[in-house]
């Protein structure tokens, strides 16, 4: 195949295709290209996560929030120790218990997890896009958490603690080398402790050239209002928010 062909392909995916070669080795460019992005995906776990900057921002959308932390005191026990990360510090678990009121139909979580460059990003992006249909569904909000060192369960306990039907957690993805800054929702219906990944619905790739804020708050609307219909998540439920997404634009262009 021609490199012309190669190039072609490459310009239409991040994948790392087409490299070229310099006799048995790679080209010195694709080399420092692949050094640059190994590193910056490393930065993206390893960067300490500005939780109070992330709230603040939140909280200028008009949104009561607190920041929380795991049972992980620090990075490198995070990583090691994943059950810490799913489960709150005796600290937050006894903040957040004293929030708690009536129970509400949505606990939102926003999390660092494997990348705090795509918390920064995105996370406050996203629960802006998420608010409007927040408040045309009518839905009772608890105070946003924002949790340090968290991994996706943390959203169980939090859920749990708040009586909340449906939690939301908004967490950074594990970096590849040509998207450090993803960021994730996972859905889960009545939150506790002890659910497991195939009680929740996710949605991934939400970055600048994946998925769209919008368009993950419209899926993330969709898959809340048919998990309090059905009173169910994971994979018992499917996310056809494509087939809503296009009657709603046949709807307006008529």
């Amino acid at each position: 195949m021609s490199r012309g062909i190669w190039q072609e392909l490459a310009a239409l995916t991040p994948a790392r295709i087409g490299l070229g070669r310099t006799g048995s080795a790679q080209t010195t460019a694709e080399t420092l290209r692949f050094a640059l992005a190994h590193a910056t995906a490393r930065d993206a776990v390893h960067t300490p996560f500005d939780a109070d900057t992330v709230a603040s921002g939140i909280a200028a959308l008009g949104l009561a929030t607190l920041v929380a932390e795991s049972a992980a005191d620090s990075r490198q026990t995070y990583l090691l120790r994943p059950d810490l990360g799913r489960r709150l510090s005796a600290d937050s678990r006894d903040r957040i218990a004293a929030l708690a009121a009536d129970p509400v139909d949505l606990a939102l979580v926003v999390g660092d997890g494997l990348s705090s460059s795509a918390v920064r990003a995105h996370a406050c992006a996203m629960v802006a896009a998420l608010l409007p249909h927040v408040r045309r569904e009518g839905w009772s909000l608890a105070p946003v958490m924002v949790a340090r060192q968290a991994r996706v369960a943390l959203g169980d306990e939090i859920g749990e603690i708040l009586g909340a039907r449906l939690v939301l957690m908004l967490i950074g993805e594990r970096p590849g080398l040509s998207t450090p800054d993803s960021l994730g929702i996972y859905l889960t219906h009545a939150p506790r402790i002890g659910r497991n990944d195939g009680e929740r619905n996710c949605i991934s790739n939400i970055h600048g050239a994946g998925l769209s804020p919008d368009m993950a708050a419209f899926k993330a609307a969709w898959l809340m209002r048919e998990a309090l219909a059905r009173r169910l998540t994971g994979v018992a439920l499917k996310d056809e928010s494509d087939g809503a997404l296009n009657h709603t634009a046949r709807g307006a262009i008529g």
